[in-house]
């Protein structure tokens, strides 16, 4: 997926204004702030430990990377030397050109998170440095007693070889980046540092394993985006072009059936990659078990299988109309999700591109992109992709080359068709009664959140009590993206103090539990990522925080469901 990577609501520096007491809270340009009056601090819940088993996904996705673009640069090559020069053209062409994409995008997001931003008006000139955020316990002399009160301690001088020294530094890693993108290598770099964040936060002390964890997390959330984009515009293309291949020269060659064989599983294998990572970024979703993610291959990889499959056959026979069918099959699929109102981007035209993106996996296959219950809509796309399977299939049997293919082999052919699309529902049904995170679809389940109860209804709470978080919370809506307060080109600010100390007494006890970090934007639903995830200012200012604070903090959306901020999410970050 094309993630956000300018970002929209994080400052470019990091200010503190702290409020004025018992009013309206100040703003913290990407800062936190201490809650209301109370006891010490609870420690927050610690992330989930990073186990063995993600240690070999990561490998096991590294294999089917290598494996993906190794067996098509090798048929490529077999196919030049064969002097097939248009199959060679192709390959190669469907081989390269979506990894340039790819690493273009990689790399972007590599120089918007190594660059160190500048505050407006700031001279070119090195400036001294800027001093850092930290955040303080309420009730002491130092702050003045006031709740809620953070101040801004100097950072220390730098040695004087020190600005060097650095600059030698982000030389020399600008330079190895900029080798590693141009060898189409930008993925490879991403997974051994998703792993080496991985075991980091297995071997730091406490503080320092929930910093080495969520920057884990946001760097597999950005491969999961990157590979997903690459599988669909490489693999997908790829897989049908291949099986076009063998069925019209009426051979399987051993290299075409090792790179469609390899296509077929990095694309069942990202689905199910995706939709795990995704999961486990967010705190309000139960995760996905790996064996539930090795189910989701299986049920994507026969599915897949088949269309492809099906789409080959009618591609040997019937070039142009197979031309036809596609683009007709993707502007109707774009058009349905697109009436769905999706909530993946942070503005309006990203989040059309998005919807056409998803449009080319909808040829391909089922892809979530919807909060809710998905069994209606999956029931439709199946249907309908079953009627397009049975029909591509038929028209090739009533007029392929009878002299090509015998009628056995024919008869053979629609049947493992007909065989694969079962068997990935079979699994699909697999998935859904034995292995849904949310429980057996036919039996009780659950919210589908972490959290077993829901927050028991209060009314008119002041704004500084955080509640637990809702089951739900709205979507952003076309207006909270282009003018309303909160949205990214207005000019409230993102990150908010809470107030010092609630303007009245409540019967439920606001919860104290370490910094805040309030972050003005409404909460995408799931299936979306979080905006901490697709927004890299954001993602910026939350490491630097999480790392300078002493405690974990937590971050607060706002909720957009009544007048005053009632229901509001809070995670550990």
């Amino acid at each position: 997926m094309a993630a956000k990577s300018d970002g929209a609501g994080a400052a470019a520096a990091v200010r503190m204004e702290p409020g004025a007491e018992g009013g309206g809270g100040g703003s913290l340009a990407g800062g936190a702030g201490r809650g209301g009056a109370g006891p010490g601090p609870a420690a927050p819940p610690a992330p989930r430990a990073y186990s063995l088993l993600d240690c070999c996904w990561v490998l096991g996705a590294l294999l089917v990377f290598f494996s993906d673009g190794a067996s098509d640069l090798w048929l490529a090559a077999d196919y030049y030397l064969r002097r097939q020069r248009w199959w060679f053209g192709l390959t190669l062409l469907f081989a390269l050109l979506p990894s340039l994409v790819v690493q273009l995008l990689s790399f972007r997001w590599f120089v918007y998170d190594h660059t160190a931003p500048r505050a407006p008006g700031a001279a070119p000139a090195a400036a001294p440095p800027a001093p850092a955020a930290s955040t303080k316990d309420s009730g002491g002399p130092k702050d003045g007693g006031r709740p809620g009160s953070a101040r801004l301690s100097p950072a220390p001088a730098p040695a004087p070889g020190a600005p060097r020294t650095r600059g030698c530094c982000r030389l020399c890693i600008w330079i190895l980046q900029s080798l590693i993108h141009l060898l189409q290598l930008g993925q490879v770099w991403r997974y051994l540092r998703t792993l080496y964040l991985g075991l980091q936060s297995r071997w730091q002390s406490e503080h320092r394993q929930r910093h080495f964890y969520w920057r884990m997390m946001f760097e597999s959330a950005d491969i999961s985006m990157l590979r997903l984009l690459e599988t669909f515009l490489k693999s997908a293309p790829q897989l049908v072009l291949q099986l076009s291949i063998m069925v019209q020269q009426n051979n399987i060659e051993p290299l075409q059936g090792l790179s469609a064989s390899a296509s077929l599983v990095s694309l069942a294998w990202m689905i199910a990659s995706y939709q795990k990572v995704l999961r486990d970024s967010r705190e309000d979703k139960m995760p996905m078990s790996y064996k539930g993610a090795v189910v989701q291959i299986l049920w994507h990889l026969f599915t897949i299988a088949a269309r492809a499959i099906a789409f080959a056959l009618f591609a040997s026979v019937f070039q142009l109309y197979f031309g036809i069918f596609i683009v007709t099959h993707w502007c109707i699929m774009t058009f349905w999700i697109i009436q769905g109102e999706t909530d993946f981007c942070m503005s309006k035209w990203e989040e059309i591109i998005y919807n056409m993106v998803v449009g080319i996996i909808y040829i391909f296959c089922w892809f979530n992109v919807k909060e809710g219950r998905s069994r209606c809509r999956m029931a439709i796309y199946y249907t309908i992709t079953l009627a397009e399977n049975a029909a591509l299939t038929g028209l090739w049997y009533m007029y392929y080359d009878r002299q090509a293919t015998a009628d056995f082999d024919a008869l053979i052919i629609v049947c493992v068709v007909s065989s694969s699309f079962a068997l990935g529902i079979f699994f699909m049904f697999i998935y859904y009664c034995l292995l849904h995170p949310n429980g057996p679809v036919f039996g009780p389940q659950t919210s589908g959140c972490i959290f077993k109860k829901a927050p028991a209804a209060c009314v008119g709470p002041p704004e500084d009590v955080i509640t637990s978080p809702p089951r739900s919370l709205p979507r952003t809506t076309g207006g909270e993206r282009e003018g309303v307060p909160g949205d990214r080109d207005s000019c409230v600010p993102v990150f908010q103090v809470r107030p010092s100390v609630p303007p009245t007494p409540v019967a439920r006890a606001p919860r104290t539990e370490g910094p805040v970090i309030r972050i003005d934007l409404p909460r995408k639903k799931y299936p979306a990522w979080d905006a901490h995830f697709i927004d890299r200012r954001l993602r910026k200012t939350i490491l630097a925080l999480e790392y300078s604070s002493p405690a974990t903090p937590r971050l607060q959306y706002r909720s957009m469901g009544a007048s005053q901020e009632v229901l509001e999410y809070e995670t550990t970050v």
